[in-house]
């Protein structure tokens, strides 16, 4: 699994795997039942602690987008999300926001949202 990460950048290890992994399941790189790799293995890839990737993976499975299985072990579960539409709601908001707050007008936003979205189902 090719992951790229900026051990310079202000966004934190877990969160950057967490999010090429919710990338990766949006845009299909990565299909639901596929095994992803084992912490210990993610980890001697990635050059990361164990407790990194540890963390990055209950936050996918806590948002819905994993599933661990003793026997299969840790796998896409999809289009399975649990998270309430509130909370992609907010999460939405506050980068409407921030956009927002560097310059971007109302319609180059609505633009934006539509080409990262259709970038999700081309891809």
């Amino acid at each position: 699994m090719l992951m790229k990460l900026d051990f310079t950048s202000e966004v934190p290890i877990y969160r950057q795997i967490h999010d090429q992994l919710v990338m990766g399941i949006a845009d299909g790189r990565l299909q639901a039942g596929e095994n992803l790799p084992t912490v210990r293995a993610l980890a001697n890839e990635t050059g990361v602690n164990v407790m990194t990737i540890n963390k990055a993976y209950q936050l996918l499975k806590q948002e819905g987008h994993i599933q661990t299985d003793r026997r299969k072990g840790t796998l896409v579960a999809g289009n399975t999300v649990s998270k309430p539409c509130e909370t992609t709601l907010s999460e939405l908001k506050l980068t409407a926001a921030t956009a927002k707050l560097s310059g971007v007008e109302r319609d180059e936003w609505l633009e934006l949202c539509s080409t990262a979205y259709d970038s999700l189902c081309t891809s």
